[in-house]
C-alpha cells in the first residue's frame, strides 16, 4: 500500500495561477504601507528607491527563473540550495526562507485585521472583536482553504489578485491628470542622494513574492517553462505598478502630504482628486477596500509557500517527517500547512510589526545571495544539465544580484541582525537534534565480515 507520502502534488495551477502568486505576494500591503514610510525617508527620491530595488530584485528573479526550469521541485530557494550546497547550508536557507514567509502572513494578517476594520467604519459599521480577532480568523479561513485544495487557493489568489490591480489601475488612471511635476523638487532630501539606501533597505520586504511562485513548481502545469514565465512576468508588473502608483501619489500629495500621512498615504492621495463611487464611495474608501485584498491575497500566497518550503524540508527529514507528507484525501501537504499556520498565529499575538519587517526584509536578502550563489555553483558542477531558461549575461548578473543584496542589508540596524542570529541559533539546535535522530533510525551495520544481501532502498540523508 502506498502512503500519502509517496505521493507527488497534483499540477493544478495554471500559468496565470502562477504568476497571481507571486503579484499578490509583491503587490501586497507594501504598497499602501510602506509607500509614506519610504516618502518620509527620500522624498521626492522614493520613486527612484522603488524603481532601483525593483532593479535589485530582478537580478535574483532570474537566478530564481534558471534554478526553477532546471530543477523543478517543490520548496524554492531551498530545493535549489539542496541541490549545490552541503545539508547544513540548505537547511540555514530553508529555515530562514520558512520563517520569512510565516512572519510575513503575521504582517499580512494584522494589516488585513486593522483596514478590514478602518474599511467598517468607513461606512459607520464598528466590527465586533478586535485586531488580533479578525487577524486570527483570516489565517484560519486561508488556511483551511489550503489545506483543503491546492486548485482553490490558486484560483482565489487569482481572483483577488486581479481585482486588486484593477483598483490600483483606476487610482493611477484619475491620478495621471492631476500630478504636479514641481512636487518632485527637489527630488533628494536635504540634496543627499545616500539617503535613499536606508530607504531600499525598508521597502525591500514589498519586492519578496516571486519567489513564492517556485515553491509550488510541482504543482503547475508544464513547470519547466512555466514557472521562469510566472516569475518574470510578476516582477516586471509589480515594479510598473509600483512605480506608476508612487508617481501619482508623489504628484498630487506630495512628499509632506505623503510622509505626514504615514501608512495612510495612499489613501490620503487618493481622497485628493479620486470621485464617489457607487456602493464604495469616496476614492479613499476604493483603495480601504484594494489594501484589504491586497493582504488578503498577500496572506494567501505566504500560506501557500511556506507549507511548501515545510513540506520540502520534511522530505528531506531536515523538518519532521510528517511535514513530508501529503494528505491522503486532499492531497496538500496537509500538516505543514497547519504548523505553519500555527506559528503565524503565534506571530500575530506576540511579535511588533516593525519587528517582522526588518526581519522579514534582512532573511530574504540574505536568502537571495544564496540563491545567486547557487546558480554559480549549478554551472560549474552541472555545466551540461538542461536549462530551458538560462540567467542572460551570465555571470555578471548573479554577481550583482550578490553584491546588491548584501549592500541592502548592510543598512539593516544591529537590532534585527541579532534577532536575526538568535533565530539561526534556534535552528541549529533543531538541526542537530534532527539530524541525530535520522543517524539512530539507520539500520546497524552487519555483525559479520560478510555482505549483506538485501533490496534495494532510497535513503534520505541528512548530509552531504
Amino acid at each position: 500500500m502506498s502512503h500519502a507520502g509517496d505521493r507527488s502534488p497534483a499540477a493544478t495551477l495554471t500559468l496565470l495561477d502562477a504568476t497571481m502568486v507571486g503579484i499578490g505576494a509583491m503587490i501586497g500591503a507594501g504598497i499602501f504601507v510602506l509607500t509614506g514610510l519610504a516618502v518620509e525617508t527620500a522624498g521626492p527620491a522614493a520613486i527612484a528607491v522603488f524603481a532601483l530595488n525593483g532593479g535589485v530584485t530582478t537580478f535574483t528573479a532570474l537566478s530564481y527563473a534558471e534554478l526553477a526550469s532546471a530543477i523543478p521541485r517543490n520548496g524554492g530557494g531551498y530545493a535549489y540550495v539542496r541541490e549545490v550546497f552541503s545539508a547544513p547550508v540548505a537547511f540555514v536557507m530553508g529555515w530562514t526562507r520558512w520563517f520569512t514567509y510565516m512572519i510575513a502572513g503575521a504582517l499580512y494578517a494584522l494589516g488585513f485585521s486593522s483596514n478590514f476594520i478602518e474599511f467598517g467604519h468607513i461606512f459607520g459599521v464598528d466590527l465586533p472583536g478586535g485586531v488580533l480577532f479578525w487577524a486570527a480568523t483570516v489565517v484560519v479561513v486561508f488556511v483551511t482553504l489550503n489545506a483543503v485544495s491546492t486548485a482553490a487557493s490558486g484560483s482565489a489568489e487569482t481572483v483577488i489578485t486581479l481585482v486588486k490591480i484593477l483598483i490600483l489601475v483606476v487610482f493611477v488612471a484619475f491620478g495621471l491628470q492631476f500630478v504636479d511635476l514641481g512636487e518632485f523638487q527637489p527630488f533628494f532630501r536635504r540634496g543627499d542622494p545616500l539617503t535613499i539606501l536606508p530607504a531600499m533597505g525598508l521597502t525591500f520586504i514589498a519586492f519578496q513574492g516571486y519567489d513564492l511562485i517556485a515553491t509550488v513548481t510541482e504543482e503547475v502545469e508544464d513547470p519547466e517553462r512555466n514557472i521562469p514565465r510566472a516569475i518574470i512576468l510578476s516582477v516586471v508588473t509589480t515594479v510598473v505598478v509600483y512605480l506608476l502608483v508612487v508617481f501619482v501619489a508623489l504628484g498630487t500629495l506630495g512628499a509632506e502630504g505623503l510622509s505626514g500621512a504615514g501608512e495612510t498615504a495612499i489613501a490620503q492621495a487618493a481622497e485628493g482628486f479620486m470621485p464617489t463611487f457607487p456602493v464604495i464611495g469616496t476614492g479613499a474608501a476604493l483603495i480601504a477596500f484594494g489594501a484589504v485584498f491586497s493582504t488578503i491575497s498577500a496572506l494567501n500566497a505566504v500560506v501557500i509557500g511556506s507549507s511548501r518550503v515545510a513540506f520540502a524540508m520534511g522530505r528531506e527529514a531536515q523538518l519532521p517527517r510528517r511535514l513530508g507528507r501529503l494528505h491522503h484525501r486532499f492531497g496538500t501537504p496537509f500538516v505543514a500547512i497547519v504548523v505553519s499556520a500555527v506559528v503565524m498565529l503565534v506571530a500575530v499575538a506576540v511579535v511588533p510589526i516593525r519587528v517582522v519587517g526588518n526581519l522579514a526584509s534582512l532573511f530574504s536578502l540574505l536568502g537571495f545571495t544564496i540563491v545567486n550563489l547557487s546558480v554559480i555553483r549549478l554551472r560549474r558542477q552541472q555545466p551540461d544539465l538542461r536549462r530551458p531558461f538560462e540567467v542572460p549575461y551570465y555571470p555578471a548578473t548573479p554577481i550583482l544580484g550578490i553584491v546588491l543584496n548584501l549592500l541592502l542589508g548592510a543598512f539593516i540596524d544591529l537590532t534585527t541582525w541579532l534577532l536575526a542570529l538568535g533565530w539561526l541559533a534556534f535552528g541549529a539546535v533543531v538541526y542537530v537534534a534532527l539530524s541525530r535522530r535520522e543517524r539512530d533510525r539507520m539500520p546497524e551495520p552487519p555483525e559479520t565480515g560478510e555482505p549483506e544481501i538485501s533490496e534495494p532502498e532510497v535513503t534520505i540523508s541528512t548530509e552531504d
